[in-house]
């Protein structure tokens, strides 16, 4: 078995930063009012800044598949070129397409070589279950090295227009053309970016990152699905799939939505983290000391104080100042997140040899948990 070393990191985010008060003028306004839900969140998410593939005027500017293609380019130079690549290993959890894969299409974007490629789909979790695919290739032999990214696209999934049919729907229905909260409240909560790592057998650059170990967590043997789109809810909690409905209904319920059951949220989204994480870090004998900085991918500082209280009544307590975040800066990039944060902690120059940096993903798809265990070398 090899180790496994994070050369490189890049990313590439769209445009320009868009603040809080211009996000209406991007994504439009939902029956042509303010949303109520608007402030509320973003005032508990503390995001003040992120990005979007859209223009002013709420036209596409990048596809998702462009958007991770850019980030990979900023992997290659003369010692390493798209020509050296072996494995492509991308996740999302908005794919430009529901086939083909994502993968595919950025490797139809990057034009470089044959070569293996590999989607990881679901939510947040993506990109790191398309980390661990490279990270189990390169450690086993089966390529020297591989390329992997977390990315999204969402805004353009969020914009007004496409909730429109719903609102004329509630309208003839003599219903109040207000969008469920659960519909709502993630337009304001998601971002678009993406970004890239190059891993090889042997460590090579200014400050390389050896992949310890990675483990995953899933709680959907005993949790109901919390975020999905595609699909509706049942009172059974069971999932009605976009297949199952008629082709006028998809606009009138807006099917394609993503959505949030936010009571499921909050009652299960930090005590299974806490659970998942504490696992991890028994199963490999490490404890709070062994850690210089978590790099914890939460989707809004509302969870902050509480997933550190949670980790503290279990014994893991890991103080606040090595934690790494920014998320007020960036926004929530779902996939791509903690790549995000991993690359800008990178860039910052803080990192010392002999360190250690873990990387913690939750989704709250249906409950899932993803972590690394990085060393500085």
């Amino acid at each position: 078995m090899h180790e496994v070393y994070i050369n490189r990191v890049a990313k590439f985010l769209p445009n320009h930063p868009v603040s809080n008060d211009e996000m209406e003028t991007y994504l439009g306004k939902i029956n042509d009012r303010e949303s109520k839900a608007r402030r509320i969140v973003l005032r508990n998410n503390g995001i003040q800044t992120r990005y979007y593939a859209l223009t002013g005027s709420g036209h596409p500017t990048h596809t998702n598949a462009q958007l991770t293609a850019r980030a990979i380019e900023g992997l290659f130079d003369e010692h390493f070129t798209a020509a050296d690549a072996e494995l492509l290993s991308c996740g999302t959890s908005s794919p430009d397409y529901l086939m083909p894969s994502h993968a595919v299409m950025v490797h139809g974007e990057l034009g470089n070589r044959n070569m293996e490629v590999n989607s990881a789909a679901g939510n947040c979790c993506a990109g790191m279950n398309a980390l661990k695919f490279g990270f189990l290739s390169v450690r086993s032999g089966n390529t020297s090295n591989a390329i992997c990214t977390g990315s999204e696209r969402m805004s353009s999934w969020m914009i007004a227009d496409h909730f429109s049919k719903e609102v004329e729907n509630l309208k003839q229905l003599e219903e109040q053309p207000i969008i469920a909260f659960n519909k709502d409240f993630l337009r304001w909560m998601l971002s678009d970016g993406a970004a890239a790592v190059l891993l090889e057998r042997m460590p090579r650059g200014e400050q390389p990152l050896r992949i310890e170990w990675m483990e995953g967590y899933s709680f959907a043997h005993e949790l109901e699905v919390c975020m999905y789109a595609g699909a509706d809810k049942g009172e059974d909690g069971r999932l009605k799939s976009f297949s199952d409905y008629r082709s006028e209904e998809w606009l009138s319920q807006s099917i394609f939505a993503v959505k949030q059951d936010t009571k499921l949220l909050d009652r299960y989204i930090l005590t299974k983290g806490v659970e998942s994480m504490k696992h991890a870090m028994d199963k490999h004998g490490i404890t709070p000391a062994d850690i210089d900085y978590l790099l914890p991918h939460v989707s809004s500082h509302y969870f902050v104080e509480g997933l550190y209280a949670g980790f503290a009544d279990a014994g893991i307590e890991i103080e606040r100042h090595k934690w790494f975040m920014n998320l007020r800066d960036v926004g929530n990039v779902g996939a791509g997140s903690v790549y995000l944060m991993l690359e800008e902690l990178v860039r910052s120059g803080r990192l010392k040899k002999g360190q250690h940096v873990m990387l913690c993903v939750p989704e709250s798809a249906r409950f899932t948990y993803a972590y690394a265990y990085l060393t500085v070398c």
